[in-house]
């Protein structure tokens, strides 16, 4: 690092601060304008703050563990979540979006009714702010210190110190505003060094360019889309398991589904529905069709000049034992960088961390003031004083989320354990707007039984295999809640009611709650084929850009045209059931 690197990581950090005293303006003056930029966002602006969101520095890192250990085709993992995605695109956020609440936790109390529901209200936002937010952090902070100790040549105290601080002050002053506005800056700047690191890189002497890289003896066995289908111990856990199971069953962030957390979050703050929708899908195509070849190809190249985890303890002799691991291969290649370049990618990958830690904070924040403060706490706090309780809960939260990430010890084992967590819950957020008889006792039951069975998988011995885990979690978990709904008492009639007249959502599931004269159409069928073709245009182009790498132009061909013929097709059908949104 020269001098000309620590001033571009400083101008960087300067422009944060000056956006965070810009915003700060009109962010105090009440929950909604902190929380949710007073619902006047763009899509364009939510979709590119959800993407920069999920480009943490822990993001690259996942990529490249996954495609050390697994090859490319073990990145399903997380690809597979473009199908909870698409359902959120074309059939929640317009739910989420009429629904008008502040948070998604708000939600409990317009959907159930009773003491159930406010318990569940008050549980969730303290679970959700302060146990899985915090984990979260944790997970990004775990990355951005090793990033630090191997880029930077800092202690992970260190690193977390100063982003943090300059975080916590722009978050607390501008709120979600500032959250959003940092995002599209740290978007451009992460993507531009991602992609100028992985040009630069593929092209060292070392590694030969990218002919020489797809044919090197390391790497020509990890380069397959799709793992051995000759073989079970391969494809069913990498691919089948996440998604015939994992994407429909686990709550993780980003990828809730049914939407939730900071998706829902954008949303709400949108200016409208098709703002709303058109926001959601931008974010999936962007995370999954744009962003990932340069970290892969990155992730490629470090098995040339650092095969196995000796080979990075030898170049980086004083990274802890603790913190070793073949995610860290992605920050020793970008210590291959010039000048200049490397200040533009370290400040890129301090952006990216940034960005998710300003969301999670704020976020948090909303959980805890909205639905447990306010709801349980002091009802009478006028909006001054919620968004002073607001700024206090972001500083407490970033100190617990900083202190854990110097605890974790690698991304994939951060990765699994957040998938674990939620195994099991996420049919009860898909069901939950269409099927009357969901109800409070139904999210409490399924919170409890998954957090109970994910962590005696965790910390017990057994001889499951991580993906069995998840299936074992999801089943037995889907099992325990689908008994509790039908032996508890279903919510009252005038709860339900309201909620249809509110939301709108349709369907055989609330035929005895709809209005009988209503001329709406249910909307979920073309929703559900707008999915589909979103899932399958998404997939062509992420598939098509790697067999395009790859050299294999008639495969990509047949791809991008599959992927052009399947946009077509999502257009035609959206623009057709357009009228029915307002």
């Amino acid at each position: 690092m020269t001098f000309f690197d620590w001033s571009i990581i400083s101008a960087y950090f300067i422009v944060a601060l000056l956006i965070g005293v810009w915003s700060s303006k009109k962010a105090g003056n009440d929950t909604k304008s902190f929380f949710l930029a007073d619902r006047e966002m763009p899509w364009w602006l939510l979709g590119v703050s959800m993407v920069a969101t999920t480009f943490s520095t822990d993001t690259p890192n996942l990529v490249t563990d996954l495609v050390r250990q697994k090859g490319v085709s073990g990145n399903w993992s997380w690809w597979a979540f473009l199908l909870t995605g698409m359902l959120t695109v074309f059939v929640y956020a317009r739910l989420w979006r009429r629904s008008n609440v502040l948070t998604d936790i708000e939600f409990y109390e317009l959907r159930y009714s009773g003491k159930a529901a406010a318990f569940l209200r008050g549980f969730r936002a303290l679970y959700l702010g302060l146990i899985f937010n915090v984990l979260v952090m944790a997970t990004v902070s775990l990355a951005a210190i090793k990033f630090g100790e191997i880029i930077l040549e800092w202690e992970g105290w260190q690193t977390l110190l100063i982003a943090c601080t300059i975080t916590l002050i722009y978050s607390t002053l501008g709120g979600l505003k500032a959250v959003i506005i940092t995002d599209f800056v740290q978007f451009i700047m992460a993507m531009t060094g991602s992609i100028i690191a992985a040009i630069y890189i593929i092209n060292l002497p070392e590694v030969g360019g990218l002919s020489e890289l797809l044919n090197h003896e390391n790497v020509i066995g990890k380069i397959s889309l799709v793992p051995d289908l000759s073989d079970p111990n391969m494809w069913i856990p990498v691919m089948l398991v996440p998604i015939a199971v994992q994407w429909w069953a686990s709550y993780y962030p980003g990828a809730e589904p049914g939407g939730g957390g900071y998706i829902a979050q954008r949303m709400f703050s949108a200016k409208d529905e098709n703002n709303a929708i058109g926001a959601t899908f931008l974010f999936n195509v962007a995370h999954y069709a744009l962003r990932p070849w340069p970290w892969i190809l990155i992730a490629l190249s470090s098995l040339v000049l650092f095969p196995e985890l000796s080979d990075i303890q030898r170049a980086f002799p004083d990274l802890p034992q603790d913190k070793l691991g073949h995610d860290v291969a992605y920050p020793a290649m970008l210590t291959l960088l010039p000048s200049g370049m490397l200040g533009l990618v370290a400040a890129s990958l301090i952006a990216a961390f940034m960005s998710t830690m300003s969301t999670q904070l704020n976020l948090g924040a909303s959980y805890l003031v909205n639905d447990f403060y306010k709801r349980f706490v002091d009802k009478k706090a006028d909006e001054l004083k919620l968004v002073f309780v607001g700024r206090i809960f972001t500083i407490i939260s970033i100190l617990l989320g900083a202190g854990l990430g110097m605890v974790l010890t690698s991304a994939s084992q951060a990765f699994n354990l957040l998938l674990m967590i939620g195994a099991g819950t996420g049919l009860i957020y898909i069901l939950r707007w269409f099927w009357w008889r969901i109800n409070a006792f139904t999210e409490i039951v399924a919170m409890v039984s998954s957090l109970i069975i994910a962590f005696s998988l965790s910390f017990f011995n057994h001889s499951l295999e991580s993906w069995q885990e998840i299936v074992f979690g999801a089943l037995l978990t889907t099992v325990t809640w689908i008994v509790a709904t039908f032996i508890t008492p279903p919510d009252d009639d005038e709860t339900l009611e309201r909620f249809v007249k509110k939301v709108r959502p349709g369907g055989p599931g609330w035929k005895k709650y709809s209005p009988h004269d209503t001329k709406e159409k249910w909307y979920l069928p073309s929703g559900l084929l707008c999915m589909f073709f979103g899932t399958v245009a998404v997939y062509g182009y992420l598939l098509g850009v790697g067999n395009l790498i790859y050299g294999k132009l008639s495969i990509a061909f047949l791809l991008i045209v599959l992927a052009l013929a399947s946009s077509y097709s999502l257009y035609s059908v959206w623009i057709k059931n357009l009228s029915n949104a307002e």
